[in-house]
Parts: C-alpha cells; structure tokens; sequence
C-alpha cells in the first residue's frame, strides 16, 4: 500500500509541475500541498532532482518558499533555471523571483 501512495503522490506533482504556466512559478511545498502531503516539499525536490534527462517536464518553475533558485549561484544548473524562467518573462533579481507577482495560484 505505501508504494502505491508514492506513486500516486508521484504522479501528483508530475501533474501538478506540468500545469505551471509558462511565466510563472511554483514552490516545492505549494505543489506538496496541492498534491495532499504539505510537509514533503524536500519530496518534491527529490523528485525533481531525479527526472529522466528527457523529460519534458517544466521542472524550472519551481523554486523554494523564499523565491529563490534552490542551486547554488555559481552552478550550471542555476545558470539554466535561470536563462529558462527569463526566456519566458520571469524577472530575477539577486538569484530571486517576486512571489508576489510570479507565484501560480
């Protein structure tokens, strides 16, 4: 029964991160949350972290609770993030994004 509520919980937030719109984010514990486990935003991420390099999933509209990129600003991948949330109109300042004016729902 757990690894059919993994993979239900799963599927979830794969669905949820697809929904994103383009130019606008979400954060890791919003999508928990709204996936029904609003303590597991690190679950989020770890699910994140591991998708297949093919994937299409919009993985880079979704930042921490503080608005911030989770990599390290001087990585690769938060150069990524970053150049992908600009490429559809997100403004980043100081490795941040305005919740306030970016946040989905």
């Amino acid at each position: 029964m757990l690894e059919e509520a993994r993979e239900e919980f799963r599927s979830k937030v794969f669905t949820l991160i697809g929904a994103i719109p383009s130019g606008n984010v979400a954060t890791y514990g919003q999508i928990a949350a709204l996936a029904g486990a609003p303590k597991h935003a690190r679950a989020v991420g770890y699910l994140l972290k591991h998708l297949p390099v093919e994937s299409s999933l919009p993985w880079h509209r979704v930042i921490n609770s503080q608005g911030k990129i989770s990599f390290p600003p001087e990585s690769d991948k938060f150069s990524e993030q970053s150049a992908l949330l600009r490429s559809e109109g997100v403004q980043i300042q100081g490795g941040k994004v305005a919740l306030r004016r970016y946040q989905w729902c």
